[in-house]
């Protein structure tokens, strides 16, 4: 049985191009509405690149990474992977 503390599978987060830039990925899902509110979540460490608090709106998302935020986990892949 799952622990509640343990983390769901990762949703697929399909991107057509990487590397893509953590703020824009934040607006591209719906979690943020603007650059502003996507740098306020990352500074306040929201925001987790694997498994590291990432602080830099500008990091650069990889295939294969994974993003936490909040409890839901996302990984990135390249459209039709």
């Amino acid at each position: 049985m799952k622990s509640q503390t343990q983390a769901t599978e990762p949703l697929a987060i399909n991107i057509a191009e990487f590397p893509i830039r953590l703020g824009q990925l934040l607006k591209y899902l719906g979690i943020v509405e603007n650059g502003l509110e996507a740098k306020s979540r990352i500074l306040n460490g929201e925001v987790l690149v694997n498994d590291e608090v990432e602080l830099r709106r500008g990091r650069q998302i990889n295939q294969g990474d994974r993003i936490l935020i909040g409890k839901t986990s996302y990984i990135a892949q390249k459209t039709g992977s």
